[in-house]
């Protein structure tokens, strides 16, 4: 055993010594790897980088810290321990879902904001659960005490919203780092009960706000997300967000994990909800080294937290932190795990409070005396009763001091119902539309593919011919809202050259790898920037990335585009608990767009339907109130709905409506349901006169035909939304009914445009109303309009159905049935 042995390079066990005893070998590495921190890092394909790791977990003496150092970690220890303590004496029986048994988080976190702000960071978005949430947003934010204590109280709210159970609540706070004496902003995302579901959205907003600051390597701007053990590998949202990790438009350079294992989820051992080893090997994919730490071990904790934050930023990549630990009382503060943990629970009944066990172990080195440990634990639970004391004269509670994205100047000295221009000059359609539609300027040198050269002069025949197509359209909007200034991101599955081949924003080489051309980047010299990005193929992480996105800066038009509509049902958490109801809950408003491919093509069951009843059935107006008609009836139904619902069957639509998303006043949500057959359908073209100045989006477009001159003669009214408008018109005209049947296209369906389709019934006062759809009965608009015609007729007149039957799926995948079923509508809407 002590016999000497020269030391190989690949270990740093010897410090300054290149030789050692076995007896002195074995002794040092036992102290690096077998106490109270296990290191995976071992699949790590980098040399450089497994070697880092090993420095900073083998080096003698890393792990030792000053007194002063020690005396920080225990009083940060007491406040996490005192905070949970004066809850649950002052409200015994709320939930809070405590920290009690991983008090260690804490000091954890604060360790890792502390060395990272050291290293240059000024801003970290963090996404957590529930548990301990309350404690985080009052020892690591240090939001005031008197907030969070009048929570308890049933009090009213003096603003706008529905509200949120206090867990699941966000902040925003700048405050100075007392450590670093640096000033440091930190946002805690608001989320749902949805374990996980929060890690894209903090992933956006962090890559939003590293975007708008010109930090392109994330040394500004950092996320940390907490994760429970049961969650962090049971939710498949975890893995997708981790997958988004190195992508060149969605990475945030390295997102430190914390997770908070108290080895059960709610009532479930390990054993029966994870196949793996370990809750963390989820994080194995992507190369993160994993660091499990006792988390009744301080310094070791601390000693974990710093190498984290310099692997981050050293390396720029995600890192793993798995704090196990236990939890004290039931998965909440009335819950009984003695029924289904009877053996866990009598250990951890049995088991000293981390605090009791670091106190008394530097009580007995002399680095604190037990009445110091007194004075501390005193001192924040008289902190604590003051705060009580102010949060009992509170009246009313406010949402907004909860606000996790503040937007600082937006809404002041802005007239809540005035709405900009959308139409613009006529010149800057062209210029735009000459630009999108020229191969590159370096022509000669960039070779495109034979079909876009033919796409490409197709579009300049359009605009030469003041006409617009889908893309021509779409392209329009965004141009010129760079032109404004306005950064515009499109996220999503294949959307740089569309799913149906009709958009083309990033132009390929075809003789070289990686030369790329993006026109809509190269409009204006001093134009915003356009992001144009092919997601991974996944819809909750990636539409919940756009959602954190559009967070951050109001002034960007953010949109996450389904390659097909039906695609949006995976992500159907963000759009429940985030998307709909977010302003409700959270008073926080997002002008994301999503763009749902939607019609019944023939093609089958899949790929028919973006849902929209789903949709419909969410907004937020009420079926029986028609709002009183005024000059600002329009606006007023924006600000007070939740998302607008729209199906627009012309360019020219589509181009105002993506604009007045940046045009109002306020932001929110935007559904759209897009066309696929209509993209080159001749007759979905709009001049350029529907689009300059003084033009604007027509939330309903009436019969403009030969039904219109003489509205007496017209014996039936037909209104319908989108691409089917189209296939109305064709059987009509091929009858020869244009005098007899009016049809009018609704394109924006909620809020519903209840002031117009009143003037349109009017208009036609002998025809028998209808409404029609391709979708089946159960399936879109119907169930939504149908209640709403009849508040705005009053119940004088019937609207009758035309479409399909009701049906359990979307579409026939018959050919033959869908031609047997269109061929029934038209029979139905020429029956007079």
């Amino acid at each position: 055993m002590d016999r000497v042995f020269k030391l190989p390079s690949t270990t740093f066990i010897g410090g300054k010594e290149q030789a050692l005893s076995l007896r002195e070998i074995l002794k040092r590495l036992e102290s690096a790897y077998c106490r109270h921190i296990g290191a995976e890092f071992m699949f790590i394909n980098s040399l450089e980088q497994c070697n880092w790791i090993r420095q900073k977990l083998e080096t003698p003496g890393i792990m030792e810290m000053d007194n002063n150092q020690k005396r920080l970690v225990l009083a940060r220890l007491t406040r996490a321990t005192g905070f949970e303590a004066f809850l649950a004496r002052k409200w015994s029986s709320e939930k809070r879902f405590g920290l009690e048994g991983c008090e260690i988080l804490i000091p954890a976190m604060k360790q890792v904001i502390d060395r990272s702000t050291e290293m240059g960071v000024e801003s970290i978005v963090m996404g957590m659960p529930h548990r301990g949430r309350l404690n985080v947003l009052s020892n690591v934010c240090r939001k005031p005490l008197e907030q969070i204590f009048t929570q308890f109280a049933a009090l009213e709210a003096a603003d706008d919203g529905s509200g949120d159970v206090k867990y699941h609540l966000g902040t925003y706070i700048e405050r100075l780092n007392r450590v670093t004496n640096k000033n440091i902003r930190l946002a805690v995302v608001a989320n749902p009960s949805h374990l996980e579901a929060v890690d894209p959205v903090v992933q956006g907003k962090t890559r939003a706000e590293q975007f708008y600051r010109g930090d392109g390597e994330g040394k500004k701007v950092m996320s940390i997300l907490l994760h429970g053990d049961a969650a962090f590998c049971g939710q498949g949202v975890v893995f997708e967000t981790f997958h988004l990790s190195d992508l060149p438009d969605y990475t945030t350079h390295g997102t430190i994990h914390i997770v908070v294992n108290n080895q059960i989820g709610f009532t479930t051992d390990p054993r029966h909800s994870r196949s793996s080893p370990y809750c963390t090997d989820v994080a194995r994919v992507v190369n993160a080294p994993i660091f499990h730490v006792n988390a009744d071990d301080p310094e070791a904790v601390m000693h974990v937290c710093n190498v984290a934050a310099e692997w981050r930023n050293t390396f720029h990549k995600d890192v793993v932190i798995d704090l196990v630990s236990y939890r004290r009382n039931g998965h909440n503060e009335i819950d009984e795990p003695m029924f289904t943990q009877p053996l866990m629970y009598r250990i951890i009944k049995q088991t000293k409070p981390a605090l009791d066990k670091y106190a008394e172990k530097l009580v007995s080195e002399g680095v604190v005396t037990e009445q110091e440990v007194k004075d501390v634990k005193d001192k924040y639970d008289q902190i604590c009763e003051e705060a009580y004391a102010n949060a009992g004269k509170e009246t009313h509670i406010k949402y907004k001091d909860w606000l996790d994205s503040p937007w600082s100047g937006f809404f002041e000295g802005k007239d809540p119902l005035k709405v900009g221009n959308t139409g613009i000059k006529e010149d800057t359609l062209v210029h735009i539309g000459k630009r999108f539609s020229s191969p590159p300027p370096n022509a000669a040198e960039f070779v495109i593919h034979k079909g876009i050269e033919r796409i490409l002069k197709a579009r300049m025949q359009m605009v030469e011919s003041r006409q617009v197509d889908w893309a021509l359209g779409e392209a329009m909007a965004f141009g010129s809202l760079l032109k404004e200034g306005i950064h515009v991101r499109l996220s999503g599955q294949d959307v740089e050259r569309g799913t149906f081949s009709h958009r083309h924003h990033v132009l390929h080489h075809q003789t070289v790898d990686k030369a790329t051309y993006r026109p809509l980047a190269n409009l204006y010299p001093d134009q915003a920037p356009y992001s144009v990005c092919n997601s991974s193929l996944s819809e909750f992480g990636v539409l919940g990335f756009e959602l954190g996105f559009s967070m951050t800066n109001p002034n960007a038009l953010v949109c996450w585009e389904a390659q097909f509509g039906d695609f949006n049902n995976t992500a159907q958490c963000i759009i429940d608990q985030f998307i709909s109801s977010g302003q409700a809950k959270w008073v926080r408003q997002s002008g994301l767009v999503m763009l749902q491919p939607h019609g019944l093509e023939g093609m089958g069951p899949e790929h028919s339907s973006a849902r929209l009843e789903r949709f419909l059935q969410m907004s937020a107006d009420d079926p029986d109130y028609f709002p009183p008609e005024s000059e600002e009836f329009a606006v007023r139904q924006l600000h007070d709905i939740n998302w607008i619902v729209a199906n627009c069957s012309t360019p020219a639509n589509y181009f105002h409506i993506l604009r007045r998303q940046i045009a109002l006043p306020f932001r929110k949500p935007l559904i759209l349901m897009t066309p696929k057959s209509l993209l080159r359908h001749p007759e979905a073209r709009s001049s350029f006169d529907e689009m300059t100045e003084n033009t604007q989006f027509k939330r309903v477009i009436p019969e403009a035909g030969v039904a219109a001159e003489k509205p007496n003669k017209v014996k039936k009214l037909v209104f319908c939304s989108g691409k089917v408008f189209y296939d109305l018109r064709k059987a009509r005209d091929d009858a020869g009914l244009s005098g007899d049947i009016a049809i009018s296209r609704v394109e924006q369906i909620s809020p519903f445009p209840y002031d117009l389709i009143k003037a349109e019934c009017q208009k036609y006062p002998e025809a028998s109303l209808h409404w029609a759809q391709e979708e089946h009965k159960n399936q879109g608009a119907w169930t939504y309009v149908q209640p709403r015609f009849h508040t705005t007729l009053n119940g004088a007149r019937h609207v009758a159905y035309i479409g399909r039957p009701t049906a359990a799926s979307p579409a026939t995948g018959s050919k033959m049935q869908f031609l047997k079923e269109q061929k029934s509508i038209y029979d139905d809407l020429l029956h007079l």
